[in-house]
This record gives structure tokens, sequence and C-alpha cells, in this order.
């Protein structure tokens, strides 16, 4: 009897101090969502700029379709004020993630983009699986 009590005891000791330190250390997640470059692409940026400043260590992914793709192409319109943004935000970790399906249907080839631009099969399907695994969710 002492020895199941001193078992479960340990056990209980163990669930009530590891789940804590196990969410301190756990990184922040986010992903922003940009479907219009033109409106919502620079303020994403800084924000996100601002994010890291206050909390480095968030792991941040950016997910572009439709419309939201255009600031990471080189030919875009604002691309001097974007583009060291985006390039100062990829040094820091930031993954930009643009839609094929997206470039399927406007027919836009992946040597338009800039060199800190990933491409992911679907950028819908991609905000889906992040959140899954726990990314905060933000469309700026």
């Amino acid at each position: 009897m002492k020895t199941l009590l001193r078992g479960l005891l340990a056990a209980f000791l163990l669930t009530a101090f590891a789940l804590p330190a196990t969410s301190a250390f756990a990184r922040d997640k986010v992903v922003y969502h940009i479907d219009d470059a033109e409106h919502q692409a620079l303020a994403a940026l800084r924000n996100i700029r601002n994010q890291l400043d206050t909390a480095p260590d968030t792991d941040v992914v950016v997910v572009a379709h439709s419309q939201g793709v255009d600031f990471l192409m080189e030919s875009y319109k604002d691309a001097a004020t974007v583009g060291p943004l985006i390039s100062a935000l990829r040094a820091r970790g930031v993954k930009f993630e643009v839609c094929e399906l997206t470039l399927k249907l406007r027919k836009l080839k992946k040597d338009q983009f800039v060199l800190d631009a990933d491409f992911t099969p679907s950028g819908v399907v991609e905000l889906t699986r992040l959140q899954q695994k726990g990314y905060a969710y933000i469309k700026p």
C-alpha cells in the first residue's frame, strides 16, 4: 500500500512540476495571412518587426495567396519600401510562403519573386496546417 501511495505521489509531483516547465520553454508561433498586398503587406511587415523586437524567439510564417503574393514579387510597386523589411525579417528567421495555386491561376512564375520567398502548394491548406500545429492566426 505504501509503495502504491509513493508511486501516485511521485506521478502527481512529476505532472505538477513538468507541465509548467514545459510551457515556460515553449516558443510563440504566429502565422500572418496576407491576401491583399496593397492593404496588408506593409502593416504586416511592421507588425512582425515589432513582434520580434518584443518577443525575439517567436516563430513567424507569412502565408500569401491571391493578390497578397504581389508584395513578394520583384516588380512590386512598393518594392523599395518592402524589400528591405522582407530581407531583414528573413534574416531574423521569418518564413515567407507563396501559394503555388495562385501562381498557376494568375500565370505567374517562381522566378518573378524575391529570393526570400518560399512556395507552398496551397496557401489556405498551409494556413490550416500551421493553425493545427498551434500557430496563432493574424490577418492584418
